[in-house]
C-alpha cells in the first residue's frame, strides 16, 4: 500500500513539470484524476495479490474507464462503461488534441483534446512507475518513465525548468526511494545502526525493525543531492534545447514546427485607427534621424476575401541573440546598402503584442527575451515574451535603390515564392481587366508598380475614409469599381491584388508609419497604425509602396517612397527621405548569376549587408564568472561570519550573553552569571575549533589542569585558564561567588596559547570553516529531519468501542 501511494505521489510530482506547456488548468485536474485512477487500481491489485502483468492490465482498464467517464461520458453506458460510440469519440478527441499540439506553440491552450492527450500520457507513465516500483520492486528504474515527463518541457521550451518544480519532482522521486527502502528493511528484522541520532535511539516496539536511522541517512543523501543539483544547475551555462517532438518552439520533427497563433491583424489595425484619442505606442531614434515605417506583420496569402498570414517559423538558429538575422530574400550582394541603427522603446500600455515593430530589412537585433526571426519574411516574434515595455536596438541594411536600378532588374522575378502571386480561382475578371488597363504600355514590373500607385494616389480619384470596411471580392469590387473610398487596408490590399494580377509578387504589410518628431525622438501613436503593400523585385528584394493618400486628406504621417516617383532623366536622382531605404546608389544592371539563395542562413552576410549593431558593452563572461565565484566564496564564508558574530557578542564589555549553550554545564552557568557563561562558551568553542574538545566528564578545574600540563602553558596562560575555571566553579557551587573580575584578557591569552599548540592549517580552518559553527548547523539539520520523522510516524488511532 505504501509503495502504491508513493508511486502516485512521485508520478504527479513529475507531471507538475509540464505546467509551462499549457495555458489553463484543465490538464492539471485531468492528469490528477488519471494518477488517482491508476493508484486505486494498484491498491486493488495489491489487495488481490495479482501478478505484475495482471496488475498492469487492471491499471490500463482503470485508466480507460476514467478517461471515458471524464471525456465521453455521454456516449458511454452508465457514464463509465466504454461503448463503440465512446471509443470513436475518444479517438477523435485524441486526434484533435494531437493536431492542436502540432499547430500551437507552448503554452498551448488546454482544450478538451489536449487535456485528454495529457491525462492519457500521464496515466501511462503512472502505470509504468507503479509497475517498476510496486510490482517489480525496482524503484530506481521507476525514475526512467518519470524522466520522460521532464524531457518534454526540457526539449521544447527555450527556458530551463524552474527550480521549484524540479525540487517538487525530485522530492517525489526521493520519497519513492525512501518508501521502497523502508519496505525492504521492515522484512530484515532488527536493523544494526552504525550511527544513531536521538530520534533513532527510541524505536517503536510495534515495528518489526528500527528503520529510522537508515531513513534519516537516506533523507540526508536525497536532500543533499537535490540541493547540489539545483545549485550546480544554476551555475552551469544554459544550453539550447534539442527537441524530439514536433510541437512548440524548437521543434524539428515532421509537424508544423515552430508556429505561433496570432490575432487578426486587420481587425487590430482598424481598431487602433478608430480610437477617439491618440495613444503613444512607441518612440524611437536612429542614426540618420529619418522617419521609417515599422512593420509588424507581413500578410502573404489571399483567399478572395482577405489577406492572411502564414504561421511564422522560428528555429533556434534564428534567435536574435545568435547574431545577424538571415539575409533578406532577393537582395543581391552587388546592391549597395546603408546601415542604420534604430533604438526603439515600446510603451508599457501595449498589450498582447508578440511581434516586434521593425524597420525593414532588419539585419541584427539586440533585445531581451526569446525572439526569433521568420526566414521568409524577417518578422521577429516570440511565443513566450511580449513587446510591452521593451527597449531594443535594430540594425537595418537598407538597399539604396533608384528608378534606374529598378528599371534594369531582371523580368520577371524568378526567385519569388509563388504564394505571392496566387489569386483565387474565382477572382473577378473585371478587376483583372482593370489591372491590365492601368498598367497598359509599361515596359517592366517597376513601371507597372508605379502606375498602380499613381492610380490610387492621383489618377483614380480615390478618397480616404474610415467608414468603409472589408476586403473580400464584393468589397474589393465596390472599392475599385464603384465607391473608391476606403482607408489604408483597402488601398494596400487592392494594390497588392492588382500587382499580382499583372505578375508582380506582392504582399501586405501592417505596422506603423514613421510618426512625428517630438523633441529628439520620433513618436508613434495609435493614429499612425498603417497598412501598405510590399512588392518584390529580384535583386533588391521587397520594397514598400504607398497607394494611400497622404497628408490632411489621407493618412497624415504616411510618406511616398522617393524611388516610386521617377524624376525626369535630366534632373538626376532624388534625395527625398523614404519610409525605408535611401535613394542614392549604383544603377549598374544586375547580373542574375550574382543572386544569392534568399533562404540561406549564412551569418557572413554581414560582409555586404553593412555593419551591425555596436559592440555590446555589457559585462563580459569573465566578469560574470568572477561575480559567480565571489558569491560562491561568500556562501562558503557563512560559517566564518556566524562564528565571528557569535564571538563578538560574547566578548562585549557589558552584558555578555550566550547565543546557545553548548552543553548542560554552560546552561547552568548562564542562569547565574552571563559574563562567565560567555567566557566559558567561547573557551569551549575555541577548543572544538582547534580539535582539543573538552571531555564530557571533565570539570572546569580538571580541564585547566590537563591543558596546562599537556601543552606546557607558560605561567601567564596557566593563570588565565585557572582564573576562568575558578570563576565557573564559584558560579556553579559557591553560595556567594563573590566579585568576579573581567575575563576578557584571560580569554584572549588562553586563545593565543591554544592556537600556538596546533599547526597553521588547523588555525586557518578554525577561522574560515570553524568546526563549532558547522557542528551547530549539523545539529539544526538533525533536528529538522527528526521533525520530519515525527510527522511521518503520526498514526491515526481508532478508539476501541
Amino acid at each position: 500500500m505504501r509503495l502504491s501511494l508513493a508511486s502516485a505521489v512521485a508520478t504527479f510530482s513529475a507531471a507538475i513539470l509540464l505546467y509551462p506547456l499549457f495555458s489553463g488548468g484543465a490538464w492539471f485536474w485531468a492528469s490528477l484524476g488519471a494518477v488517482l485512477a491508476v493508484m486505486v487500481a494498484s491498491l486493488l491489485s495489491g489487495r488481490l495479490s495479482l501478478p505484475a502483468w495482471a496488475a498492469s492490465i487492471v491499471g490500463l482498464a482503470a485508466l480507460w474507464l476514467y478517461l471515458t467517464a471524464s471525456f465521453t461520458a455521454s456516449k458511454a453506458w452508465v457514464l463509465v462503461i466504454p461503448t463503440k460510440g465512446s471509443v470513436v469519440a475518444l479517438a477523435k478527441l485524441l486526434a484533435a488534441g494531437w493536431t492542436d499540439i502540432q499547430r500551437f506553440a507552448a503554452p498551448v491552450p488546454a482544450n478538451t483534446g489536449i487535456a485528454l492527450l495529457t491525462a492519457g500520457g500521464v496515466g501511462l507513465i503512472a502505470i509504468l512507475v507503479d509497475l517498476f516500483a510496486t510490482r517489480l520492486r525496482r524503484a530506481a528504474l521507476a525514475g526512467l518513465p518519470m524522466l520522460a515527463l521532464a524531457t518534454v518541457p526540457a526539449t521544447i521550451l527555450p527556458d530551463p525548468i524552474s527550480w521549484p518544480a524540479f525540487i517538487l519532482a525530485a522530492l517525489g522521486f526521493t520519497s519513492l526511494l525512501i518508501a521502497d527502502g523502508r519496505e525492504r528493511v521492515t522484512h530484515w528484522g532488527r536493523a544494526v545502526l552504525v550511527r544513531r541520532t536521538r530520534a533513532a535511539t527510541n524505536p517503536n516496539p510495534r515495528e518489526t525493525a528500527d528503520t529510522r536511522g537508515l531513513r534519516l541517512s537516506g533523507k540526508r543523501i536525497g536532500f543533499a543531492a537535490i540541493v547540489l543539483a539545483v545549485l550546480l544547475g544554476a551555475m552551469m551555462p544554459a544550453m539550447e534545447p534539442v527537441s524530439f517532438f514536433t510541437f512548440g518552439v524548437g521543434g524539428k520533427g515532421k509537424g508544423q514546427g515552430n508556429s505561433i497563433s496570432i490575432s487578426n491583424p486587420i481587425a487590430s489595425l482598424r481598431g487602433q485607427l478608430e480610437l477617439p484619442d491618440r495613444r503613444e505606442v512607441l518612440s524611437y531614434t536612429n542614426s540618420d534621424d529619418r522617419p521609417r515605417y515599422l512593420r509588424i506583420y507581413a500578410l502573404d496569402t489571399f483567399d478572395g476575401e482577405q489577406f492572411g498570414m502564414s504561421e511564422p517559423k522560428g528555429t533556434p538558429e534564428n534567435k536574435t541573440e545568435n547574431g545577424p538575422l538571415p539575409a533578406p530574400p532577393g537582395l543581391s550582394p552587388s546592391v549597395k546598402t546603408q546601415n542604420v541603427i534604430t533604438r526603439i522603446k515600446i510603451s508599457d500600455e501595449v498589450s498582447k503584442l508578440s511581434f516586434l515593430p521593425l524597420p525593414y530589412p532588419p539585419h541584427q537585433i539586440r533585445v531581451d527575451g526569446d525572439w526569433r526571426a521568420d526566414v521568409g519574411t524577417l518578422m521577429v516574434f516570440s511565443t513566450r515574451d511580449e513587446a510591452a515595455g521593451l527597449d531594443y536596438d535594430v540594425s537595418t541594411a537598407e538597399p539604396q535603390v533608384t528608378p534606374d536600378l529598378l528599371e534594369s532588374l531582371a523580368q520577371p522575378s524568378p526567385g519569388a515564392d509563388q504564394r505571392y502571386l496566387k489569386l483565387p480561382d474565382n477572382f473577378p475578371m473585371e478587376i483583372r481587366n482593370l489591372a491590365l488597363k492601368v498598367t497598359e504600355g509599361t515596359r517592366n514590373n517597376y513601371e507597372a508598380a508605379v502606375k498602380l500607385q499613381e492610380f490610387f494616389s492621383k489618377t483614380g480619384n480615390f478618397t480616404y475614409s474610415l467608414r468603409t470596411q472589408g476586403s473580400g471580392n464584393s468589397a474589393l469590387q465596390d472599392f475599385l469599381l464603384h465607391s473608391r473610398a476606403g482607408y489604408c487596408e483597402q488601398f494596400a490590399a487592392s494594390m497588392a491584388v492588382l500587382a499580382r494580377a499583372v505578375g508582380i509578387p506582392a504582399r501586405v504589410a501592417i505596422g506603423y508609419t514613421g510618426g512625428t518628431k517630438v523633441g529628439d525622438r520620433w513618436t508613434v501613436g495609435t493614429n499612425d497604425s498603417h497598412s501598405w503593400p510590399e512588392l518584390y523585385f529580384e535583386g533588391v528584394g521587397w520594397l514598400p509602396f504607398e497607394p494611400t493618400p497622404t497628408g490632411s486628406l489621407g493618412q497624415g504621417s504616411a510618406r511616398v517612397p522617393a524611388y516610386t516617383q521617377p524624376p525626369p532623366r535630366s534632373t538626376g536622382r532624388s534625395t527625398t527621405p523614404t519610409p525605408g531605404a535611401t535613394t542614392s546608389g549604383d544603377d549598374t544592371p544586375l547580373n542574375p548569376s550574382n543572386r544569392r539563395n534568399p533562404r540561406e542562413l549564412d551569418r557572413e552576410d554581414g560582409l555586404f549587408l553593412g555593419g551591425g549593431l555596436p559592440k555590446d558593452t555589457s559585462m563580459p563572461l569573465i566578469g560574470k564568472v568572477g561575480i559567480g565565484a565571489g558569491i560562491l566564496l561568500l556562501l562558503l564564508l557563512v560559517p566564518a561570519v556566524v562564528r565571528l558574530g557569535t564571538r563578538s557578542r560574547r566578548i562585549r564589555a557589558l552584558g555578555w550573553k550566550v547565543s546557545q549553550p553548548a552543553d548542560a554545564l554552560t546552561a547552568k552557568v548562564v542562569d547565574h552569571e552571563p559574563s562567565v557563561a560567555a567566557a566559558w562558551a567561547e573557551l569551549d568553542d575555541a577548543l572544538f575549533d582547534y580539535g582539543l574538545a573538552r571531555q564530557a566528564s571533565e570539570t572546569p578545574r580538571a580541564l585547566a589542569r590537563r591543558l596546562t600540563e599537556q601543552y606546557e602553558f607558560d605561567s601567564g596562560s596557566a593563570a588565565a585558564i585557572a582564573a576562568i575555571a575558578s570563576a565557573v566553579e564559584r558560579v556553579l557551587f559557591a553560595r556567594d561567588p563573590g566579585t568576579i573580575g573581567p575575563l576578557r584578557k584571560d580569554l584572549r591569552q588562553v586563545r593565543r596559547a591554544l592556537a600556538a599548540t596546533v599547526p597553521r592549517g588547523r588555525r586557518v580552518r578554525a577561522v574560515l570553516f570553524p568546526p563549532s559553527t558547522l557542528h551547530r548547523m549539523r545539529r539544526m539539520g538533525e533536528r529538522l529531519l527528526d521533525g520530519f520523522d515525527r510527522l511521518e510516524n503520526i498514526r491515526l488511532r481508532r478508539r476501541s468501542a
